[in-house]
């Protein structure tokens, strides 16, 4: 018979397990990446991540620990039985959601499940869309894996609660489990040390999967909620003073080049802002990508000025968003976008060109309400928008909307009656997942990177067939066209998550606002998606001083470069290389051999600065 006052013991014993198996399966689902780690490498990633799985245990414990306790005062039939029971059920399916949830959300976004979907709650259709390409039978085969399981080691190690020894008293029982509640204290904080546990207690290799294969998600999501926005600053690398210095070294100018910068016929263009959605570099044949999938945005940076060395700030629509319309750089793991209260204080091009006459309009085939774009939208004063809702229900022929063909018909029939001079923005969404494509496929394969390169060509399709009917339009020969993409992509070839390559992107200004001489120039020094706010308005003779993180491409730095962070650590790239830091573990990721001591600093420089800064918005 089981001993009464083995039940808290018990309890702890079975979530802990449990966390183990979810481990485990983890592991499995990611077999392919499990297999190549070093040998040993499983091991150390279960031993080393058993003070954070102690740690969520602990947390999930103490509130049938009260239980307990109060139970042990009150008389035998009083007990809450069934309320302990409840709670275990309710926590244990939230446990095995969050799981399952975490094995595909990895393998798309390269980090572990934290606060991030939260940011997509209010709008659960595109959520849906975006699961669209996941295997739902498998993960919900491994989901009722899970909960049957859980069921059953709750059974074998806890079971039902005996009653209390006729010889115990009530005091006594309370003594006992108040004295197991109060030893919950040591796996809270991951140990006795000072300090108490966090991430990078568990960071063990210099393989990111490794590391993060030894996390715990429930407790990485209750961290990541309880961080708030106020600081103080974890990215606190070297006195502010030293910081500040060395980001203000990197916007140090080459030398101004004024006669040779002007690509414009007149400084009052119209300005059409093309946002393509997920478009690495690694499609775009014209920067050193895949041959034939976009062949409209090659050819129209035959005629157009092309950069070849962009990178996008981070890696989401919503970080994108902010990077490329205010210029200003993107947070490791949060977005500036979450918090109006601080986007209302950013510039925008919207807003700076409203100042000098423009009209405006922003065009999405999906809702806006999406990751908390539109508060950030509205803020800019757009005068216009359309979305989803605006469009009819037959043409809402994506999961995630309107497809990109539908939106550009959209944008053409409007610009025809749009007040001059105007900044319209549209932002595209066809090669969202689950790369849905409206069009006979042209590339072979049902894989993922199959089903995602034909997504890319059709939206270039899309892009070609609207581009040939604007270069009739009377407005045409007055406008700059922007066409830039919101981040890049691990596909193809599933690039780490820190690989300069995922985040490489093709930016190409065009139209017939062109100077005939500006048309076929090439630009290679590197730059970022920041740095196009500072390079438009300076074309428009307008001032830039607002956009702080936005240099003018066209003036070279003395040493050009780009930052990019993720989830959470960040690139910093030159004409040297790329060297990537992981903010948890305080270690080099990669680095080329090429890169300098100092870049790093600098990296850690800016991460520091520009976070302290989105603190104090």
């Amino acid at each position: 018979m089981r001993n009464r006052f083995a039940f808290q013991p018990r309890y702890f014993l079975f979530w802990l397990v449990f966390f183990v198996i979810t481990k485990a399966a983890f592991l499995l689902y990611h077999f392919a990446k499990t297999a190549a780690l070093p040998p040993g490498s499983v091991a150390r990633i279960f031993g080393y991540g058993l003070r954070l799985d102690a740690s969520a245990t602990a947390y999930l414990s103490i509130v049938p620990f009260v239980l307990f306790l109060l139970g042990s005062a009150l008389p035998s039939r009083f007990f809450p039985r069934r309320l302990l029971l409840f709670y275990s059920a309710v926590v244990g399916v939230v446990v095995c959601c969050l799981s399952v949830a975490d094995l595909e959300l990895y393998r798309a976004w390269g980090f572990r499940l934290d606060a991030t979907p939260l940011q997509y709650l209010n709008s659960p259709g595109e959520m849906a869309a975006s699961a669209g390409s996941a295997p739902l039978l498998v993960l919900a085969g491994v989901l009722a894996g899970l909960l049957l399981l859980g069921w059953w080691l709750y059974q074998k190690l806890v079971g039902p609660i005996p009653e209390l020894p006729p010889q115990f008293g009530l005091g006594r029982a309370m003594l006992a489990s108040l004295l197991y509640l109060a030893l919950l204290i040591v796996p809270l904080r991951g140990g006795v040390q000072q300090i108490p546990i966090n991430q990078s207690d568990v960071y063990f290799s210099a393989l990111p999967f490794a590391n993060h294969a030894a996390l715990n998600v429930p407790w990485n999501v209750a961290n990541s909620l309880l961080l708030t926005d106020g600081g103080p600053n974890p990215y606190q690398f070297m006195p502010d003073s030293v910081a500040t210095g060395l980001v203000g070294q990197l916007y140090t100018p080459a030398r101004p080049q004024p006669d040779t910068t002007r690509l414009l016929r007149t400084t009052r263009p119209n300005v059409l802002f093309i946002i393509l959605e997920s478009f690495t570099g690694k499609f775009v044949e014209s920067i050193g990508g895949e041959p034939a999938v976009t062949p409209n945005l090659d050819s129209l940076a035959r005629t157009g000025v092309l950069f070849t060395n962009i990178y996008a700030a981070g890696d989401r629509s919503q970080k994108g968003l902010v990077a490329l319309l205010s210029g200003y750089p993107s947070q490791p793991t949060t977005s500036i976008i979450k918090y109006p209260r601080k986007t209302e204080g950013l510039p925008h091009l919207c807003r700076s060109l409203e100042q000098v006459g423009y009209k405006s309009r922003y065009y999405y085939g999906g809702e806006l309400a999406f990751a908390n774009m539109k508060s950030y939208l509205v803020a800019a004063g757009y005068d216009q928008f359309t979305e989803r809702a605006d469009f009819p229900r037959s043409q809402q022929n994506s999961k995630w909307g309107a497809h990109d063909h539908v939106l550009f018909d959209r944008v053409l029939q409007d610009l025809n009656a749009q007040p001059t001079p105007f900044f319209v923005t549209a932002f595209t969404l066809s090669s969202h997942e689950p790369f849905e494509t409206p069009i006979p496929r042209k590339f072979q394969g049902t894989d993922e990177t199959a089903l995602f390169r034909n997504s890319v060509y059709y939206t270039d399709w899309a892009l070609g067939r609207f581009l040939h009917a604007a270069r009739q339009q009377p407005w045409w020969d007055n406008t700059l066209v922007v066409v830039v993409a919101d981040h890049g992509h691990t596909l193809p070839g599933n690039d780490p998550n820190e690989s300069p390559r995922k985040f490489r992107i093709p930016l190409v200004l065009a139209g017939g606002a062109l100077r005939p001489e500006a048309q076929g120039r090439v630009i290679r020094h590197v730059g970022s998606q920041t740095d196009i706010a500072a390079t438009l308005l300076t074309q428009l003779q307008l001032p830039t001083t607002e956009y702080t993180w936005s240099h003018d491409l066209l003036q070279p730095l003395r040493q050009p470069f780009a930052f990019y962070c993720f989830s959470d650590g960040f690139g910093m790239t030159t004409s040297a290389g790329t060297v990537s830091y992981d903010n948890i573990a305080r270690r080099i990721i990669t680095g080329d051999s090429t890169v300098t001591k100092e870049q790093l600093r600098q990296g850690q420089a800016y991460e520091q600065v520009s976070f302290d800064e989105f603190l104090h918005k």
